[in-house]
Formats: C-alpha cells, structure tokens, sequence
C-alpha cells in the first residue's frame, strides 16, 4: 500500500473515500457516509451533493445515494463496448414491431438498474418508456437476470443491509437468492407487478463475445393483458433478441 501524501487535502480525500465506499456498499445514507468519515452530517451531505453534481452518485426517492453514470460498470470494466445502445437499438425495434409490446434496455449499477434505451409499444395501452429511470434491480426482470450472473460475494455485498420493501417485490435476501436460482434455470426472469402496479415484464441477459453478461432486455406489459402464462410465451422472441445483440457486439 501507497504512503498517504505527506499534506493531502482533506475535501479531496473525503470525496474519494466516499466514492470508494459508494462502490463497495452499492447504496448509502448521509449518515453512513458520515459516520464512515468521521464526520458532521452537513460535511457528508455537502460532499455527497458534490458527487450528484458530477454524475457520480445519483439519490433515489428514500434519499438513498447510488453510483451514478461516471461509475458505470460499464465504464469501469470495459466488459460493453461504449456503442451497446447503438448497437442493440435496431434489435429491440425488431422486437418491439415483434411482439406489440414495450422493450427496454437496461445495465446493473450498483443494486439498482438504469434505463438506458426502449421502444415504446404501438397499443393505445402500453407500458411507457424509462429511458433514464434507476429501479432496484431486485425488482425488475432485468435486474434479476442480470443479478442471477453475481457470484454469492457479489450479491451480499450489493444487500449488506437487505433490501428495500415494496408492495409486491421480494424483500428476503434468501426469497432472492431462490429466484434468481429459477432464473438460472429457466434462462429468463420475471416481473409480476413487483416494480409497478399493473405491470409485469420478462428479461434476459445480453452477453458479449466471452459470455459475460452486460446488460439486459425486457419486454413490459400492461396486466390486463399479460396473464403470467404470456410470460413464457413472451420470452421466447425476447431470448432471441438478446442473442442477436451479443451476436452482434462480438462481431
């Protein structure tokens, strides 16, 4: 380990702590990041207000912080090439024209999943895009799929504390664990109303060249006229088309 500078800024230290510990918790409280720096409240607000401003934290509605866009995965790993949007988009308009329904494109950061691309289903009824919307992943078909890739270290260090409690969505880490062993299986995920009243939704996985899973695709639709029989049904296009999409980033 490197020596600490002999006069380190301390402005510049907290901030980088902080970002270290926004990667590794995957969701934090002013209080967490206070009590991590040694710190007055007001000192960590104001530093994690700084990072909101630089894109490299976002605050959900519970007023909890997440990695923001700067600290995307996808940045941080290179794993997607920088074009996956261009590259799936002509795909998920395929599927959208396909199956009649809203189709979203979506990467893990953090515990949560981020909207990154979608086209919106031709109904009169139809569930509306998120392009740019951050949702718990535990919650979403695509962030199942995407969590069902974790190894079990990886998936409790993104729940050090559990996991937020919604009308419909899993609240159990061990409920979660047993789902994402279904997605496995079953080589898709699904949502039941566990993100939003009146909708459910299946997601798969888009793997790169080597296999490893950088994002994912889901089709979303009304409840009215998605019987969770539909889902499997549904499914089938959508594994199709994420195959394309890897298909087409390792070409």
């Amino acid at each position: 380990m490197q020596n600490q500078p002999t006069y380190p800024l301390k402005a510049v230290e907290n901030a980088l702590v902080t970002l270290k510990f926004l990667q590794e918790r995957g969701d934090v409280r002013v209080a967490d990041v206070a009590e991590h720096l040694g710190v007055a409240r007001s000192t960590a607000h104001r530093v994690l207000a700084m990072l909101v401003f630089h894109d490299f934290a976002i605050q959900d509605a519970r007023r909890v912080y997440r990695p923001g866009p700067a600290l995307s995965p996808l940045r941080e790993t290179g794993l997607a090439p920088p074009d996956l949007v261009t590259t799936a988009h002509p795909h998920l308009r395929e599927l959208n024209v396909e199956v009649g329904e809203t189709v979203h494109l979506m990467v893990l950061q953090g515990n949560g999943v981020r909207f990154v691309d979608g086209v919106e289903g031709p109904q009169a009824l139809h569930v509306g895009s998120r392009i740019g919307m951050l949702l718990p992943a535990h919650a979403t078909s695509g962030g199942k799929a995407l969590l069902a890739e974790l190894r079990e270290e990886e998936l409790r260090a993104l729940y050090p504390r559990g996991m937020s409690r919604g009308a419909a969505a899993i609240d159990d880490l061990a409920a979660l664990r047993r789902e994402l062993e279904g997605v496995r299986r079953r080589g898709y995920a699904v949502n039941s109303e566990e993100s939003e009243r009146g909708v459910r939704a299946v997601g798969a996985c888009i793997r790169d060249g080597a296999g490893r899973a950088v994002a994912a695709a889901a089709v979303a639709v009304p409840s009215v006229r998605c019987p969770k029989r539909r889902l499997a049904e549904l499914a089938v296009p959508l594994v199709a088309a994420v195959t394309r999409i890897g298909a087409a980033l390792a070409s």
